[in-house]
């Protein structure tokens, strides 16, 4: 199977500085947050590559950085071989825009409350040239329409007169409109109710079986993963520390930080297993802790943690970034 998304060493950098006259007169260092700090995976054709983590992992901004919305501090984005960085600043960058999209988190702030749903969802096709004329236009929505479970009658409507959900189906009629070949979903369904959810994850199912899409899909609902992903990623404080097909993370998690995301779902079987509660918070960004970042609530941290960063190690076809499990400790 033929690798699309290939990331290697991803850094994001944000000064979160005070201002100069403010640093100057109170002697306050510059400071910097490392939201996404040496990130490297890949999606193969048709598959769906799932991102996990607390909030402030560092998640969102992978996402925006695959798009393009982002210029990386350090590292690479290979989009079917090519740099996107290189693309998108030449002549090919609206056709690399085409072949890759992005649905938001938030249904209510990602659309246009003045515009009708015809606008919004032809407005890609307008951007890139591929339908100007009228006829044909109002003909594609109706198409994409009907392809998320919407009528092609609601073409005349405002964003307003929807629900969440079906909000949430117009986004993503809106970015299926290029056809393109992979798509970014930053928590596409974090702000709807269960029920409709599960209606949402399985039109982008259907979907990407008809249309044999690929997926970055970004969630903090270990349930919603299990449903959608073939494989799984951790991040913990901008940085991956592990990466396992689905079937082998929820079977056998190797990493601490995952078996404490896993232990915090309900058990609804009972099976009465022993589970290690989530303990401690999430460090600063601003000040992360040395070594490994997640030593200062692991129950297997020993001083070796604490002083050496671990990097991502491949055991049993699982990545996992643990100096516990390198040194066979669990």
């Amino acid at each position: 199977m033929s690798t699309l998304v290939e990331v290697q060493d991803l850094c994001k950098t944000f000064d979160v500085s005070a201002p100069w006259l403010e640093r100057t007169l109170e002697r306050k260092p510059r400071q910097f947050v490392h939201a996404v700090d040496g990130v490297s995976f890949a999606i193969a054709r048709g598959r769906t590559l799932a991102l996990v983590g607390e909030s402030g992992c560092g998640k969102s901004t992978v996402a925006r950085l695959l798009v393009g919305l982002y210029g990386p501090t350090r590292g690479s984005v290979h989009f079917d071989g090519q740099e996107t960085a290189a693309l998108l600043q030449s002549a090919e960058a609206p056709r690399l825009r085409r072949r890759m999209q992005m649905i938001f988190q938030d249904p209510y702030a990602s659309l246009n409350p003045r515009w009708r749903v015809r606008d919004i969802v032809a407005e890609p096709l307008r951007e890139h040239g591929i339908l100007s004329e009228r006829g044909a236009l109002q003909a594609r929505v109706g198409e994409l329409l009907q392809q998320v479970g919407l009528a092609a009658a609601d073409a005349g409507k405002f964003p307003h007169q929807f629900s969440g959900g079906q909000r949430q189906r117009i986004s993503i009629a809106r970015a299926l409109a290029t056809q393109p070949e992979f798509l970014v979903c930053d928590e596409p369904t974090s702000a709807l109710d269960v029920s409709v959810q599960a209606q949402v994850l399985n039109i982008m199912k259907d979907l990407q079986r008809e249309q044999g899409l690929t997926y970055l899909f970004i969630s903090h609902n270990l349930a919603v993963v299990r449903h959608v992903s073939d494989d799984v990623g951790v991040m913990y404080l901008g940085r991956l520390v592990e990466l396992a097909p689905k079937q082998t993370l929820f079977a056998a998690p190797r990493h601490p930080y995952t078996r404490m995301l896993l232990d915090a779902i309900p058990d609804i079987h009972m099976t009465g297993r022993a589970r290690t509660p989530v303990q401690g918070e999430v460090p600063n960004p601003l000040n992360p802790p040395t070594g490994c970042a997640f030593h200062p609530r692991c129950p297997h941290a020993n001083a070796r943690c604490s002083a050496e960063r671990p990097q991502l190690i491949l055991r049993e076809g699982v990545q996992v970034a643990c100096h516990a499990v390198e040194e066979g400790r669990i």
